[in-house]
């Protein structure tokens, strides 16, 4: 099976790949504008007590230089016969060189929390409007987008630029004003001197570029593999019972090791590259640390400068260098934070679902009368007409009935009743309103849906019973599983309606699972149903309890349902039989079999197949 690489889960963030988005400069002015301008103030805070504290650790090596000076003149006079060394004098330079250094570090630390505030407001509001987009994207986004796309933008996305503002803004004020600042302090300790370490700079950014540009393509391709190593774990995880079966262990573990190879190739020459910049950066800075200790020493010997601004160049020369790699780094940090907020912002733009409502309608006087009149409808990508010229008449309380092979546009019907999607000619009428008259939210309330996929969520089972009415008493919730004939099964288990049902769902039958649906939307107590293959993956035995649970369900309601299987539709008031968008035929099940059409086609071929088997 062909996998497409996934960009989460395990090790995605670490795999450095800097991603840059397609239009840099409006995406950052849009985060600027609309998100960063409303914590200015805290923003401006950052700003002053990043560069009070660059400013007060700079001026440190230069008073620090000057306690080594007073050292070397006392020992000098000491050994002249002078007084010796000034401890007084020199304890108070270091007392001073403590006091700033513990002012750089309370800024340090009000600049770090106020930025990390910004950071995670911001965050907070993007989750937040991100949930409530998700709620209100139409059902044709999902059909371009896959599960891991969507979760990658809510979860990776989010967290890069979390993670990358909070650092980027602090580091790149800081890298700045210590560029700016030791370049100042070098200066007014020697020109000279300065101008070497300065011509360091150029060597390191040509060597630090071509290793950046090397070592670009495999960090791309460890994402990349990382991404088939995940992907192809996590499906050989979730099918091992099929692997088993079909003896495919040989072929999973050979499909892993190439990927596996290939991940370990490409991950060994980026890290590798990657740690050979630090130690190159080093060989350099050493290089021009010994071109100024030798022109320092000239100096030195010449009177020029005194011992203490040597050590104090020194030690300004070897951090010189730091904030460049500190900007080359940050830069990739920023390419990603814009090209994570690029993502977001269009998941934020996409056009949401339409509300067309007009209001007035008295939800009470809903019957569950249906028509579709000269109903057509294809998908948004595709070219193909799903449903032709679809029209029928449901009266309330009737059992509706629709059959055709797969693909003859049955779900689409549903999909089409529910506005998951809306109708590109004619209309679907209940009781008299255009459906596109309700609210989506106000329609939807009228439906309940028993689908063959169920889906109950990680909590208890009064809970998933309650998900579509969360304000029903215990009472309510037991009538409804009575109803539903799951009461006694769930009486038997641990806790009773307090037992908790595991992520997957795994701790009960699939049978179950499907009672436990049908309560909830017994509780519900919905005008008009719809039931989706709701029996075609159980066994005979547990079918005739959800068929008794269904046929409760269905008393005095218009019923959907979508059938396979056609022997359990016998009783329906009408069967619309489909084919290719159409209605070919549509009766009882007695007079469609008394048609001999293609109804009873289907009918006969099942019932063959029944008896081969």
């Amino acid at each position: 099976m062909e996998h497409k690489p996934k960009r989460f889960g395990p090790g995605a963030k670490n795999a450095r790949v800097v991603e840059k988005a397609k239009d840099f400069k409006g995406t950052t002015k849009k985060l600027v504008k609309d998100y960063l301008s409303q914590y200015k103030l805290k923003l401006i805070i950052v700003f002053i007590f990043a560069i009070g504290s660059t400013i007060f650790a700079i001026v440190g090596p230069k008073i620090l230089g000057n306690a080594t000076t007073e050292i070397f003149n006392g020992l000098i006079s000491k050994i002249s016969g002078g007084s010796g060394i000034d401890f007084g004098k020199i304890g108070g330079i270091l007392i001073t060189l403590l006091i700033l250094y513990v002012i750089s570090t309370f800024f340090s630390l009000i600049q770090g929390f106020t930025m990390t505030h910004v950071a995670q407001k911001l965050t907070y509001r993007l989750r937040t409007d991100l949930v409530k987009k998700i709620n209100k994207l139409p059902m044709s986004y999902f059909d371009k987008k896959t599960n891991g796309e969507v979760l990658s933008i809510i979860t990776n996305d989010i967290d890069t630029l979390s993670q990358n503002l909070n650092q980027s803004v602090t580091q790149i004020i800081t890298s700045i004003c210590t560029i700016i600042g030791i370049a100042i302090m070098m200066i007014s300790i020697s020109v000279p001197m300065t101008l070497i370490s300065i011509l360091i700079l150029p060597i390191s950014g040509i060597i630090v570029g071509l290793i950046a540009k090397k070592s670009q393509k495999y960090f791309k391709k460890q994402q990349d593999y990382l991404g088939h190593v995940n992907g192809q774990v996590e499906e050989v995880y979730g099918g091992h019972l099929i692997v088993k079966a079909f003896n495919g262990e040989e072929k999973a573990i050979k499909e892993f090791t190439k990927a596996n190879e290939e991940l370990y190739h490409s991950a060994w020459k980026s890290q590798f590259l990657s740690g050979v910049m630090h130690p190159i950066m080093n060989f350099i800075g050493n290089v021009g640390y010994v071109a100024v200790a030798i022109l320092g020493g000239y100096y030195a010997a010449q009177g020029i400068i005194t011992v203490g601004n040597i050590q104090s160049f020194i030690q300004y020369n070897k951090q010189f260098t730091q904030p460049i790699g500190q900007i080359a780094q940050i830069s990739s940090m920023i390419q990603s934070m814009i090209a994570s907020a690029e993502r977001v912002f269009e998941f934020l733009e996409e056009p949401e679902e339409r509300e067309t409502n007009k209001g007035n309608i008295d939800e009470n006087n809903i019957k569950g009368n249906i028509e579709f009149k000269n109903v057509e409808f294809k998908y948004d990508n595709s070219d193909r007409t799903i449903i032709n010229n679809f029209s029928a008449e449901i009266k309330q309380g009737q059992k509706i009935a629709i059959v055709g092979p797969t693909g003859a546009g049955k779900t689409t019907i549903v999909k089409l009743l529910m506005r998951f999607y809306d109708v590109n000619k004619g209309e679907i009428i209940i009781d008299g309103h255009n459906i596109k008259d309700f609210t989506r939210g106000d329609l939807r309330k009228q439906f309940g849906m028993v689908l063959q996929d169920t889906w109950l969520f990680g909590g208890t089972i009064k809970d998933n019973i309650k998900y579509g009415k969360p304000d029903a008493t215990q009472a309510e919730v037991i009538e409804a599983a009575k109803a539903a004939n799951v009461h006694h099964f769930i009486k038997t288990l641990p806790n009773s309606y307090d037992m908790v049902i595991n992520e997957e769902s795994t701790n009960i039958s699939a049978g179950q699972k499907q009672l436990l649906t049908i309560a909830r939307v017994i509780l519900t107590d919905p005008k008009i149903l719809i039931l989706d293959e709701a029996t075609s993956s159980i066994d005979t035995r547990t079918e005739l309890q959800i068929q008794s649970a269904m046929d409760n369900l269905m008393k005095g309601r218009t019923s959907f349902i979508i059938a396979h299987r056609l022997s359990t539709i016998k009783n329906a008031d009408l069967i619309l039989v489909m084919n290719n968008g159409d209605i070919v035929e549509k009766g009882t099940h007695e007079e469609l079999l008394s048609k001999k059409g293609f109804y009873a086609e289907l009918y006969n071929s099942q019932f063959t197949e029944e008896e081969a088997g």
